[in-house]
């Protein structure tokens, strides 16, 4: 009986311990917190004039993945442009492709930490690039972050609201804590206009470089990739 023992429980470990360790296909670790947060709601958003598009086809990675912007410092923001109708469903419906998750997940193997956005609804178009500060649309009040280079991460048409005004996602800690992500934050959620900022901390100062991604999950959610080389 004994010599039969050992091998169950050693397969036993073996197993749990991947449970522990698992991320879904979109390379992002399932959030554990699963009460909606409401993103604040500020003024719309404004689009820097001139801003270049960046192309929506890419190579594939990691499976369903597409690569929208291939690793680069996005100093002037990179945009993604995508064509959605709206309104998205017709009244009682949303009328814009909503936000239900936020997920982060590190990858030491493949050298980058990302952070993902779910949308219910088509896929929005996405903007990213560094900025001095990441403030609030309209208001513009300084938005507190860690580390000390910030990125700005805005989606349009979008939002993270119902009709009743409560938050539609569920939401990961702000304090993420990997190398060099080390934490997000909510920057505005009006009139379409959705924002948020990342805080960064590169290993000796200046920028990183980051990669842009998409896919649908098999539940049919349109999902968009940050991520970030992680030294």
């Amino acid at each position: 009986m004994t010599p039969q023992r050992v091998p169950l429980l050693a397969g036993l470990v073996v197993l749990l311990a991947a449970a522990c360790t698992t991320t879904d296909h979109d390379g992002a670790a399932p959030t554990t917190a699963p009460a909606p947060v409401t993103a604040p709601a500020t003024a719309a958003a404004t689009t820097p004039a001139g801003t270049p598009a960046v192309p929506t086809s890419g190579t594939p990675v990691e499976g369903a993945w597409r690569v929208t912007y291939d690793w680069a410092v996005p100093g002037t923001p990179a945009r993604v442009a995508h064509q959605v109708r709206v309104p998205v469903t017709p009244a009682p419906g949303e009328p814009l492709p909503v936000l239900v998750e936020v997920r982060v997940g590190d990858h030491p193997t493949e050298g980058f930490s990302r952070i993902t956005f779910a949308f219910r609804g088509p896929t929005p178009s996405y903007q990213v690039g560094y900025v001095p500060q990441v403030s609030t649309e309209g208001r513009g009040a300084p938005v507190e972050l860690p580390g000390t280079a910030y990125l700005s991460v805005r989606f349009d048409p979008a939002q993270a609201h119902d009709t009743r005004g409560a938050g539609t996602a569920v939401l990961p800690p702000a304090r993420i804590g990997y190398p060099t992500l080390r934490g997000w934050a909510a920057a505005g959620d009006f009139e379409g206009h959705l924002s948020f900022g990342l805080g960064l901390q590169p290993p000796a100062g200046g920028t990183l470089p980051v990669r842009l991604g998409e896919a649908t999950r098999p539940d049919g959610t349109h999902v968009v990739a940050v991520d970030v080389r992680r030294g």
